[in-house]
């Protein structure tokens, strides 16, 4: 298993249900990323068509249905050439309806491309307030399998609420965690830009520490159709420290940049030690206890 791992997440702005405009665009940051050495590329939530239009409760669902693609639709195919191309890996949001099913219903998801063409889609677990409008609650943790083992994705609020999910990946052997998200920065009220950052920063930042692992998080940026959304995407993960307990650094990007643009580093996932996971030279077993958790339901 590899430990060196370049990877780019983009501070993306969607042109608002423009679908073809989006997704030219992520096909050329994607195609400047491997260029410029990035093995994974990390794309926001909902990025194919925005995210103002599938809360928009004024558009019907059909509607919302027929903007829609199956992970073997034309959007994905299209990243899978630049992909299979380069030899990289490409993760990017979109809403997801199931192939071969007459069933209408939509997951907000975060789809997997990889070399060898589309691996599968994660379907957001907690779907956010308004997004329960439109989409339905995913069920499954998802991994894909790389040179540089197991990467886990959340999308949004299932990272920032929901910590089971990341340390369920921990546990399964996950060194670096995949963020796509999409978190608005409330401009016209006095203080939001901080308010953006007093959120976004520590429910990542405590992964990282709790887990010690690398978290890549890639947030939209700009106005939608009418949510300003906060930008700062970033790769943090475990700092060389000569004290015991973990610390953090931000390996590529920051809480504060708004810019849309790639930002990019190569990391060293040996640093992700998973230390509550492994056996302890004293007891001979984790610190984790999975075991005595499912006792407390």
């Amino acid at each position: 298993m590899k430990d060196i791992i370049t990877v780019a997440v983009v501070n993306f702005k969607v042109d608002a249900a423009d679908k073809e405009s989006n997704l030219s665009r992520m096909c050329g940051f994607t195609e400047a990323a491997a260029k410029r050495g990035a093995d994974l590329i990390l794309f926001p939530e909902m990025c194919l068509y925005g995210y103002d239009y599938y809360v928009d409760e004024t558009v019907s669902q059909e509607d919302k249905i027929r903007s829609a693609e199956t992970i073997d639709g034309p959007s994905c195919s299209r990243i899978a050439e630049i992909t299979e191309k380069y030899g990289v890996y490409v993760v990017f949001g979109m809403a997801e309806k199931l192939k071969d099913s007459d069933d209408a219903t939509l997951y907000n998801s975060a789809v997997a491309i990889g070399p060898e063409g589309v691996i599968g889609a994660y379907q957001k677990m907690h779907p956010f307030e308004t997004e329960s409008i439109w989409c339905a609650k995913g069920d499954k943790p998802f991994m894909f399998d790389t040179p540089w083992g197991p990467i886990s994705v959340g999308i949004c609020f299932d990272t920032y609420q929901f910590p089971e999910l990341m340390r369920h990946y921990v546990y399964k052997g996950s060194r670096l965690y995949l963020n796509p998200t999409a978190v608005i920065e409330e401009i016209p009220k006095e203080g939001s830009r901080q308010a953006f950052i007093d959120y976004y920063a520590p429910t990542l930042e405590y992964g990282v520490l709790c887990n010690t692992i690398y978290v890549a998080s890639a947030n939209l940026t700009g106005t939608d159709i009418v949510d300003y959304f906060g930008g700062g995407s970033c790769i943090i993960g475990p700092k060389i420290t000569p004290f015991y307990e973990t610390n953090l650094h931000y390996y590529a990007g920051n809480k504060d940049n708004v810019q849309e643009g790639i930002h990019m580093e190569t990391i060293d996932l040996s640093l992700a030690t998973r230390r509550l996971f492994v056996d302890k030279e004293i007891t001979g077993e984790p610190d984790y206890r999975p075991q005595l958790y499912k006792k407390f339901l």
